[in-house]
């Protein structure tokens, strides 16, 4: 497995915006797809991004599109999601996951411990 742990979360404006990163360690970073996932309290997990091995590929979920961007460096083992015009129902636990390229979660086997993303109004 892939060890990953992220950073750049914290307290915004509505309007704002916050890179997202995620550093990747223990095995090859460009032989996984790499996603972002999100949880807000009482809800379940949901997809956000999805970047294929080589970055050639992304997907978004809709709540999201034309807002966020995910890429990815492999020469620096991290991806990232830059996130801008953020809304406060934005606000989650942000999670990176290292898998097959998908929107289902259980595509992904390496999790990290999440970061904290706060939108106020």
């Amino acid at each position: 497995q892939v060890q990953l742990v992220e950073s750049g979360g914290g307290l915004v404006q509505a309007g704002g915006s916050l890179r997202l990163s995620c550093a990747a360690a223990g095995r090859t970073f460009s032989d996984y797809a790499m996603g972002w996932f999100r949880q807000a309290p009482g809800k379940e997990r949901e997809f956000v991004a999805a970047i294929s091995r080589g970055g050639a590929s992304t997907v978004y979920a809709d709540s999201v599109k034309g807002r966020f961007s995910i890429s990815r460096d492999n020469a620096k083992n991290t991806v990232y999601l830059q996130m801008n015009s953020l809304k406060p129902e934005d606000t989650a636990v942000y999670y990176c996951a290292a898998g097959s390229f998908s929107r289902l979660p259980g595509s992904f086997g390496s999790w990290g411990q999440g970061t904290q993303v706060t939108v106020s109004s």
